[in-house]
């Protein structure tokens, strides 16, 4: 008993790997590694996807009376008597730890697989209307009739962008139909088989229902959110409804707040794909006493990522460190997290004031969306705090100019200033399947760069292959610009002189912008391509 006890107390520090090895060594089945498993495509989907997932299993070989699979609890018999009793064939158990298990079924396609089964019957069939028609009306006694279907079929889309690993789901409402896409990777990818338009306005009001909004109202735009609980873990989403001349569309927004950890082991600067030069610098700024640390880019470029990452890095139990966002789009131990509620009157200004009295060493806006919180934000950087903080621009000159249109005192902010961050996400190429090309003087020439520096130089594209579901991409990577406050700087734009000087003296000083990074650290380096760099930058 007591041998058990010190197993267990040992088992607490170890990883999910390693608990699982001394699982299969204590249950005496082998233990496999999925990453390295070729798995067979027809045999995982020959079994039904709910039944593979309710189990926590993976078939992976096949021979003539015998199935291997990987299941997560090796001592389940249970589980293991009605896999056996499904197949109708033995079957030879191995160990595999749980998120490796569901790892494998989201690359096997099997999420996709509970969105199909779902959406059969759904799927339209193209008829000619006759003329003078009249379009379906929704009413509870419809509503209540279709109940169980719509239900199921809002869920299933719902789970399976979430295993998919979307970032938002889009229900557009056209002439032919319904298309759901999912936003993988920052690019729409269609989901599922255009759906009959009949079901359209189910569909919405099955939505409106989860986001408690006013399903008789399709003449005006609303927000909403709602919370799931999807294998053991709690997600958060929100909700937009815009009303189009075909009916309504909606997109839903998924806050998976493990989606980061899953990716990366810990949230960490250096695991986001900074170059090295940049790293050094930004991380001298984010270990200052005081001063305001901007981080831009358009939506979704991944800056309250990076301000997570250098919170996560600087924390300690000495500091005080309070947020204020919306929403809280991850959560992070040892730190006051407050989320922004417009409808009761918490505003980012309003949060902001209420912060500064509770004594924080290190305070994090969101987003600086106008004057009010702007001027703050700059006083408490100037009182000795250390602000982190967002705002919408171009590159890291354009921000000045942003701060400046906000009538901001022009020398408390420059004063306040530390350090400006521009960032971009570009998408990483499939290892397995990106292929080398070479680019004549002409497509070199569109992309702005010198034919004769780069003639014969090798360039990666896209291909597409099974591990990336044929897109070519796996994941993504960030690429940054960093404008370091000198004192010869903060004079330039003091003495309101032209950005393009500030430009060509921040270049003296060493600063590489953002298209040389992207050009010489990830398009060069082969782990990403011209278009895609093209897509993200200017081309100068």
């Amino acid at each position: 008993m007591a041998k058990i006890k010190k197993e267990e107390s040992q088992n607490v520090f170890l990883s999910e790997e390693e608990k699982t090895k001394k699982t299969a060594k204590r249950y005496n089945v082998p233990y496999i590694d999925l990453s390295t498993c070729k798995l067979s495509q027809e045999l995982v989907q020959s079994i039904p996807a709910d039944f593979l997932y309710r189990s926590n299993f993976i078939p992976f070989e096949e021979s003539d009376n015998i199935v291997k699979i990987a299941i997560a609890d090796p001592s389940n018999i249970a589980t293991i008597d009605s896999i056996e009793s499904y197949l109708g064939r033995k079957v030879e158990v191995y160990a595999a730890s749980e998120r490796a298990v569901h790892e494998a079924l989201r690359k096997s396609e099997a999420a996709l697989q509970v969105l199909k089964d779902a959406t059969e019957g759904f799927v339209m069939d193209i008829v000619e209307k006759e003329e003078g028609e009249e379009k379906e009306v929704i009413s509870v006694e419809t509503l209540t009739d279709q109940d169980d279907s719509i239900i199921k079929l809002v869920n299933s889309i719902i789970f399976t962008a979430v295993q998919k690993r979307a970032s938002d789901v889009h229900i557009e409402s056209r002439e032919e139909g319904v298309f759901i896409k999912y936003r993988i990777d920052g690019v729409l990818r269609e989901a599922v088989d255009t759906i009959d338009k009949k079901f359209q306005e189910s569909i919405i009001s099955r939505i409106k229902v989860m986001s408690d909004l006013d399903i008789a109202e399709r003449r005006v735009p609303q927000d909403g959110r709602f919370r799931l609980r999807i294998k053991d873990k709690t997600i958060d989403f929100r909700i937009s409804i815009m009303p189009s001349i075909y009916g309504e569309d909606a997109v839903i927004r998924i806050l998976d707040k493990e989606m980061i950890t899953e990716a990366i082991a810990e949230l960490r600067l250096d695991l986001l794909g900074f170059s090295d030069h940049i790293l050094t610098r930004f991380h001298r700024y984010i270990v200052q006493p005081y001063g305001m640390v901007l981080v831009t880019g358009p939506t979704g470029s991944g800056k309250t990522t990076t301000l997570y990452a250098a919170l996560s890095e600087i924390k300690s139990p000495e500091d005080k460190i309070i947020t204020i966002e919306d929403p809280v789009e991850y959560q992070i131990g040892g730190i006051t997290q407050v989320p922004v509620n417009e409808k009761k009157g918490l505003t980012f200004a309003r949060g902001l004031r209420s912060i500064l009295r509770h004594d924080p060493d290190k305070i994090m806006v969101g987003e600086i969306r106008d004057p009010e919180t702007a001027q703050i934000a700059i006083q408490s950087a100037l009182t000795g705090h250390l602000v982190f903080t967002t705002v919408h621009a171009n590159n890291v000159f354009d921000v000045i100019g942003r701060f400046l249109h906000m009538k901001v005192d022009p020398y408390s902010f420059i004063s306040a200033l530390n350090s400006i961050l521009a960032q971009r996400l570009v998408r990483v190429l499939c290892p397995s399947c990106k292929r080398s090309v070479t680019y004549s003087a002409e497509r070199l020439i569109e992309s702005g760069l010198d034919p004769q520096k780069y003639k014969g130089q090798l360039f990666y594209e896209a291909q597409g292959c099974s591990e990336c579901y044929y897109t070519g991409y796996k994941g993504r990577t960030a690429i940054a610009e960093l404008l370091e406050l000198s004192d010869e700087i903060r004079e330039l734009i003091l003495e309101k002189k032209p950005l393009s000087e500030v430009r060509k003296r921040a270049k003296k000083e060493g600063m590489i912008f953002l298209r040389e990074v992207g050009m010489d650290e990830k398009v060069l380096k082969g782990l990403t391509s011209l278009k895609e760099l093209n897509k993200v930058t200017f081309v100068e």
